[in-house]
């Protein structure tokens, strides 16, 4: 038996976009619900694409979005490269789906809150050990003081560890099915087919049940990752050396005639800035799209346009 990785886009989006039962058990899983009664009981599927009000704003599109009985709002994105601006970019999504439950008849105290789980295939946080982080609006000085509404959750994949959570045994083993199942995998471990959800999502990835044109558009997306991975890891590299090296040129010259601190603080701001517009330029010239350059610099399209 052949399967294909539960991380790629149309895997992931066949396991958790067309059974309710499967996001349901996931999200029950990874969200940090504190009591039984606040778990997920039912699913409805909502479009995963966030329509702008007036054709000036900006449209967005989530892997998938869905919302339980009581009327939470639940976002689910697998993100296989990190950038500057993805979470920045989760935070708008989620904003949307909030502000959208507003109608004509409906209070504010009706609003109902909107849980966002990301799940990233890179390291974000390589200064922390932690692979679970759980974002909300909480007051600086006391942190229990809550402001409900919006809950952000990013899960970094290639630091979990089975031996982590062992008192979420679901959210060992849906991380367990995301990170372990891939196309070399031809025996998966007895311990997740145990499971009956995980037993479920398990024959939704095996080879055989998709067509060929699935099958080359699953080698398509795997070919589109690797390029981009490649093509961000070079402008990055080329351009954040050549922003160095000229801020620290500029930083010494200046240096010598304002005094070495200051001029080698405004030399590294000034390098780092001209090499995010020499990364952007590189990647531009490169055909990438203006929105991965905007994710990937921090810079604004207006910006990236100008270059």
């Amino acid at each position: 038996m052949r399967y294909l990785n539960p991380k790629a886009d149309l895997t992931f989006k066949k396991v958790f976009g067309e059974h309710p039962d499967l996001v349901r058990s996931l999200l029950n899983a990874l969200l940090p619900f504190e009591k039984p009664e606040d778990e997920i009981e039912e699913i409805e599927y909502l479009v995963p694409e966030l329509v702008p009000e007036t054709p000036l704003k900006k449209n967005s599109i989530v892997d998938v979005r869905c919302r339980d009985k009581v009327g939470r709002q639940f976002i689910v994105e697998m993100q296989m490269l990190w950038s500057s601006a993805f979470m920045q970019r989760v935070l708008f999504n989620a904003s949307k789906a909030y502000v959208r439950q507003l109608g004509s008849n409906i209070k504010y105290e009706l609003l109902q809150p909107v849980y966002s789980l990301s799940l990233v295939n890179d390291i974000f946080a390589p200064d922390l050990k932690e692979y679970y982080h759980d974002y909300r609006i909480v007051q600086v000085e006391h942190t229990d003081k809550v402001i409900e509404g919006l809950r952000f959750i990013f899960v970094e994949l290639p630091k979990f560890t089975p031996h982590t959570y062992n008192d979420r045994r679901m959210q060992v083993l849906w991380l367990r099915y995301l990170t372990e199942i891939d196309e070399q995998t031809r025996q998966v471990p007895q311990e997740l087919l145990d499971n009956p959800d995980i037993k479920k999502a398990v024959t939704q990835i095996e080879e055989s049940a998709f067509n060929d044109a699935q099958l080359l558009w699953y080698d398509d997306f795997w070919d589109a990752v690797r390029v981009e991975k490649t093509l961000v890891s070079d402008a990055l590299t080329e351009g954040h050396a050549k922003g160095l090296a000229e801020g620290r040129a500029k930083g010494l010259a200046e240096g010598r005639a304002e005094g070495r601190a200051e001029g080698r603080a405004e030399g590294r701001a000034e390098g780092r800035a001209e090499g995010l517009q020499e990364t952007a330029r590189k990647m531009k010239e490169m055909g990438i799209s203006i929105d991965v350059i905007s994710q990937v610099t921090g810079l604004t399209l207006r910006e990236i346009e100008e270059l």
